[in-house]
């Protein structure tokens, strides 16, 4: 006990003459600083290091590029450890020696520390008070580190550490069962008064989502108070004994330090998040103005000429990407943390991939535009695109959809779209019309007029097929065994193309028969005895009828 109030009044003396000396320090440093500086003194930041025992920081000093702080600062802690450890050696024998460049504070043969001129400066006070003062701090923590491993100090510390995490499992243990029980108590006494938030029929917020955000809170209240008991349990554990002391000083650092890297970085921040969120509001209600006219255009309201309603929603589409990279480049300034290297590492990743990844995206979508401009085809056309016959379904940036008349769905890259020959049965056929054309080989002993004629009342007969234009019969080519005639004729349903084709097919086949006009397609080497027709009493063989054969079936839809 004395051993401690002595040392506590040489401390308090040391203070003493630190208060003392501090005004000569003043003095020669304002006669310091009347001589000019160099340039290397006021641009150096010196770098120090804690010298600190069982968690404890007992002093700072400073190094030199060849010896740096940190590896000094261990070599001194070591130095005092290993004085601890020797009982034989009495603290108070601790002294300082002065020599001509600097103050040494040892033990016996010892050399713990070293003060030169330098390391008092960095404390702005005279290097004689720094020893004693640093002398004060190194008995002293002698005396500590070996009275905090005395068996009766480690045994009374052991109880109080065992105690305390009984009591935290108890705590806990007693904390769920009693979370538990509060929850099922509040089930049964305040579910069944809980109402939905809703205006008229509209829910906004149903009863049951309301209790269980309720129970949410509740969960997360008990699970906050239960994490800062364990810590605070923890936390003292942990500083009853010397190895685990700078672990629990650190312990706060792990939990606290984030946090408040996060609070100052968002309070550094805030006014540039302030810009973002202007910048975003006016963003937004640009883009809402934008598609307020686009849709007008759309709707035929705003009228503008040379441009098509049909373009509207793509050029909406186009304008608002390169409004929103406006922003984003306006923007980029300002998101914090945007001048880190790792934010610029991870925006150049990104734009790596997407450069190496997207040559076919960037193809497809310059694609889909080039197709909606060129009014190549629109929604609900009879197309054929390569070896694929169907109309048109859904046109996106990236792909176009093709129902087949099949009743498939093709979904077909605008890029290879682009790169392909596009016939559009649909463009003109509500207009002109579109033409339907059927090819037949009739043989040289039947006049081309009454061929003519049976190929006009064949499509005459067939229903949905126009009278005006009318149709017309071109002689296409005189070939070996054959005259190729070709039958055009107008129609203004081109998704009914296939039934059209069927049932004219049906009534050239029967108009022939009836006349008794041989078709001579496939080409034949010789006439046969008799002619190759259908007598009329056989038109309806078995198992046809008239009424399943009468003019075929027209569908409205392939």
């Amino acid at each position: 006990m004395s051993a401690r109030t002595t040392t506590i009044s040489r401390f308090q003396l040391a203070m003493i003459v630190l208060a003392l000396t501090l005004p000569l320090a003043n003095a020669a440093a304002q006669q310091t600083d009347t001589q000019p500086a160099s340039s290397e003194d006021s641009t150096v930041n010196i770098q120090s290091a804690p010298v600190k025992l069982d968690g404890h920081t007992l002093f700072r000093v400073r190094g030199v590029s060849a010896y740096p702080a940190d590896q000094r600062a261990r070599v001194i802690a070591d130095r005092i450890r290993a004085v601890a450890k020797d009982h034989a050696f009495n603290a108070q024998d601790i002294k300082v020696n002065e020599t001509q460049f600097s103050e040494q504070i040892v033990a016996g043969n010892l050399v713990i520390v070293n003060l030169f001129d330098v390391d008092a400066q960095l404390e702005q006070v005279r290097r004689q008070s720094l020893a004693v003062a640093y002398l004060l701090r190194v008995q002293q923590a002698v005396i500590d580190y070996r009275r905090e491993r005395q068996p009766d100090v480690l045994i009374r510390h052991a109880i109080l550490a065992a105690a305390a995490a009984i009591g935290l499992l108890l705590f806990w243990f007693l904390g769920i069962k009693i979370l538990r029980s509060t929850l099922r108590t509040m089930e049964r006494r305040y579910k069944h008064r809980i109402r939905e938030v809703g205006i008229q029929s509209l829910k906004l917020l149903p009863a049951e989502r309301m209790w269980i955000s309720f129970i949410g809170v509740v969960k997360f209240a008990a699970a906050s108070t239960g994490n800062a008991v364990t810590y605070g349990t923890l936390d003292y554990i942990l500083s009853l004994f010397p190895l685990t002391r700078e672990f629990s000083q650190n312990l706060s650092g792990f939990v606290l330090n984030p946090l408040r890297t996060i609070g100052s970085k968002f309070v550094d921040s805030i006014p540039n998040l302030i810009f973002l969120i202007i910048l975003g509001v006016i963003i937004y209600y640009l883009l809402k103005f934008i598609r307020l006219v686009f849709s007008s255009i759309e709707n035929e309201t705003i009228t503008m000429a040379g441009f098509d309603p049909t373009w509207a929603k793509p050029t909406y589409r186009l304008v608002r990407v390169f409004v929103v990279a406006f922003a984003l480049v306006v923007a980029f300034p300002y998101i914090p943390g945007s001048n880190t290297q790792a934010f610029k590492g991870v925006s150049l990743f990104i734009g790596l991939v997407f450069s190496l990844g997207s040559t076919s995206l960037i193809g497809n979508l310059i694609s889909g535009y080039t197709l909606t401009y060129r009014r190549v085809f629109k929604t609900g056309d009879r197309v054929k695109i390569g070896d694929y016959i169907g109309d048109v379904r859904e046109s996106r940036l990236l792909v176009t959809y093709i129902h087949t008349i099949k009743n498939e769905v093709i979904a077909m890259p605008n890029s290879s779209i682009v790169n392909a020959a596009v016939v559009n049965y649909s463009s003109l056929a509500h207009t002109n019309g579109l033409i339907l054309h059927t090819n037949v080989g009739i043989g040289y002993e039947t006049p081309w007029r009454q061929v003519e004629a049976i190929l006009i009342e064949a499509a005459a007969r067939t229903p949905g097929l126009l009278r005006e234009p009318k149709p017309f019969v071109l002689e296409k080519e005189l070939r070996t065994f054959d005259v190729d005639y070709e039958l055009n004729v107008y129609c203004d349903r081109p998704n009914s193309t296939a039934s059209l084709y069927a049932a004219l097919h049906r009534n050239i086949l029967d108009l022939c028969n009836e006349y008794g006009v041989q078709i001579m397609t496939p080409a034949y080497e010789g006439d046969p005895k008799d002619a190759k027709v259908v007598a009329k009493d056989q038109w309806f063989a078995a198992p046809a009828t008239p009424e399943s054969a009468a003019g075929g079936t027209l569908l409205n839809h392939d």
